[in-house]
């Protein structure tokens, strides 16, 4: 069961060369190419203005010349439309960005303008056979960080950017502030102000095992515990407040 949930969850550790770990969710095939039609529709909206704009102008430039800026549109919108936006600051397109995605190396560091170029202009290639992604969609299934052809040879990922906001769940307020028994040093101070910052994103058994490795000192087990901890951490607030 626990080899099932490794597989579906698609958050994944990466141990850089310092030897620091960062955990890094990433975007499967499916999200992916809602934010791909997303930019579609952008760039055919995009072609549909600006045609409409240079059939107008056209009477005054020339046909040719109009026909010549609208090629000139229409490719730079389907090749590097990605690579400005994937290159810069945000390092996503329009689409991703509204999908909550974005590109970046396998560090999480943001891709480089070589890298937007590469995994872009080998999308022709992801495509194929005939517009289909078909390469590229066996290529997300059979990678562990769903790459397409285009991301294994630029050396990037697409992840999720949006990072979801913790639970919470309501934490039982102390009744009254409570002296510790005993005197505490610095780190138990600071280990009972964590406690009470954070028993409102846990769940109230998980509060209880937590208090209860700290009975010693509350004297209780259970909820009874886990108020009393919370009392003293709030005594030792107003102290430090005062």
């Amino acid at each position: 069961m626990e080899s099932l949930s490794e597989k579906l969850d698609t958050l994944q550790a990466v141990e850089l060369a310092e030897g620091v770990v960062i955990r890094l969710r990433i975007a499967g095939p499916m999200l992916r190419a809602g934010a791909y039609a997303i930019d579609l529709l952008i760039r055919i909206a995009v072609v549909i203005v600006t045609g409409i704009g240079l059939s107008i102008a056209g009477m005054a430039i020339g046909g040719n010349v109009a026909q010549g800026l609208g090629l000139l549109i229409w490719f730079f919108l389907g090749w590097w439309y990605p690579v400005f936006f994937e290159a810069g600051k945000r390092g996503a397109t329009p689409g991703k960005r509204s999908m909550g995605l974005r590109v970046v190396q396998p560090s999480g560091a943001p891709i480089t303008l070589g890298q937007a170029i590469v995994r872009n202009f080998l999308r022709f290639i992801d495509g194929m056979p005939l517009i289909t992604y078909g390469f590229g969609l066996a290529s997300c299934l059979a990678t562990k960080r769903f790459q397409r052809l285009g991301d294994l040879a630029a050396g990037t990922v697409v992840v999720y950017d949006r990072i979801p906001a913790e639970p919470s769940i309501a934490a039982p307020p102390p009744m009254s502030a409570s002296r510790p028994p005993v005197a505490l040093t610095a780190d138990e101070v600071r280990a009972l102000g964590m406690f009470r910052d954070r028993a409102g994103l846990w769940s109230e058994a998980r509060r209880c095992e937590i208090a209860d490795h700290a009975s010693a000192l509350s004297g209780a087990r259970g909820n009874a515990g886990v108020s009393r901890l919370m009392a003293m951490a709030h005594w030792l607030q107003e102290k430090r407040n005062s």
